[in-house]
């Protein structure tokens, strides 16, 4: 690993203190205590991605800018926005609910829209950064740290609403956020720089979009990533709503079951640790798709009424929602940093993130129209109370049908088999832990 590299690591943990207040589980139900409607809530769960578009015409600066001078404009100015939106829950005084919404969607559109510029220069500065042979290795740490901070962020989350949230509470999460932002910014400046190629800063000519679009590999991938998004958009927001409005969960409940998937995703350290770079991206996602399908079929039965949702039941799902999405996650980056060209690698990187996350923007607030347009409309079928929250489960695992579909087309010719792959998860890595536990 490049020496400093550890601050990167650091960066990952407080950012992931910091941004899942304002992005998850707590925006969505302080939104949902000022009455926000399906629609609303997959507004701001697909605010975000849909703003990573900026990083198009962002792209042409980054290379003229350098990396960290970019990301750190963009990261700064969000903290800065964080620090007002802890003082919109106390305006109740003199604010109404819906003046409230409205002036918090404001400022998360802001936020998004600094997020959205400066991340198109943070891709290119990891890739450049890390040597291709260690990169897997990276990835697997870097959502580790990720997922570690974001459980810690629910479960102090939880313990600060508890059963009946007050605005003040939701203050204080949103101005610990903005705290942990600031923290994150100082370990971001250590992260050491890595100067843009010299060829790719002084280019003036037209960017082939079409081009590349066309180059196979990179097509395929996107295909695959796109589909992943439509399927997984929304699927944080709507499972607490779900807990939320159909099992009337507390706010405080509902966040400590959502923080035990990032638990799974720390498992991800644990399931793969640095083996990803010689089992290879393809046979990982296709794996982690076909379990997703057993993840779905699980929440349909949850909304249809078949399976009580119980303890137990609830927390199965989200460990396995938080590992499997880790996986898939750091799989696709891994890949994407594989696949193209050192030639207009900031470009590369823009067309594949804002085509990702248009479709992970666009998905939740589909997701939540139908939601809102199937209403209060149900029907028993084959056992399954069908309403909006059973129909809208069913059709996310349709989609993760199509996902796995194309994963299989992915190319990847150093990638194991997808035997090998089950292998070394299902014999060979449990054999290495018992031989380490065996008294000797």
């Amino acid at each position: 690993m490049p020496p400093g590299l550890n601050n990167a690591y650091r960066f990952a943990l407080f950012n992931g203190l910091s941004f899942q207040v304002v992005l998850a589980g707590p925006m969505i139900l302080y939104a949902k205590t000022l009455g926000a409607s399906a629609t609303v809530l997959g507004i701001i769960a697909g605010m975000m991605p849909l703003l990573v578009i900026l990083q198009i015409p962002a792209a042409y600066y980054v290379d003229r800018v350098g990396y960290k001078r970019f990301v750190f404009a963009g990261w700064g100015l969000r903290v800065s926005l964080i620090f007002v939106m802890a003082l919109v829950p106390v305006a109740g005084a003199f604010l109404d609910a819906n003046t409230r919404l409205a002036l918090m969607l404001m400022l998360l559109f802001g936020f998004n829209l600094s997020r959205g510029i400066s991340s198109a220069a943070w891709l290119p500065w990891i890739a450049s950064l890390v040597p291709e042979t260690v990169r897997g290795r990276y990835l697997v740490r870097d959502a580790a740290s990720v997922n570690l901070a974001s459980f810690l962020c629910f479960l102090l989350s939880a313990l600060c609403l508890g059963r009946t949230a007050h605005p003040w509470q939701f203050a204080v999460l949103f101005t610990f956020s903005a705290a942990m932002g600031a923290v994150s910014l100082i370990f971001l400046k250590r992260i050491p720089d890595v100067a843009p190629p010299e060829h790719v800063q002084g280019s003036r000519m037209p960017v082939p979009w079409g081009e590349m679009l066309r180059y196979r590999p990179f097509r395929r991938l996107l295909r695959t990533v796109v589909a992943w998004s439509v399927a997984y958009g929304g699927m944080q927001a709507f499972t607490v709503a779900f807990l939320k409005t159909e099992v009337g969960m507390a706010e405080g409940m509902i966040l400590l079951i959502t923080s035990v998937s990032y638990l799974g995703g720390l498992g991800s350290l644990w399931f793969l640790g640095s083996r990803l770079d010689w089992l290879g991206s393809k046979p990982v996602l296709s794996f982690s798709f076909a379990t997703w399908l057993g993840i779905l079929t699980g929440w349909v039965l949850l909304a249809g009424g078949v399976v009580a949702p119980g303890l137990a039941v609830l927390l199965t799902l989200q460990v396995l929602m938080g590992l499997f999405a880790s996986l898939v996650q750091m799989s696709h980056t891994r890949l994407v940093m594989a696949v193209i060209p050192v030639m207009g690698r900031s470009h590369f990187f823009a067309l594949y993130s804002v085509l990702s996350s248009l479709a992970l923007g666009l998905a939740p607030i589909g997701w939540g129209l139908l939601i809102d347009a199937i209403g209060a409309w149900h029907h028993r079928w084959l056992g399954v109370a069908w309403d909006g929250y059973a129909v809208f489960f069913a059709a996310v695992a349709l989609v993760f049908v199509i996902t796995l579909t194309l994963a299989t087309r992915l190319e990847e010719p150093q990638a194991v088999s997808i035997e090998a792959l089950l292998k070394e998860i299902l014999i060979a890595s449990p054999q290495r832990i018992l031989v380490r536990l065996w008294p000797r």
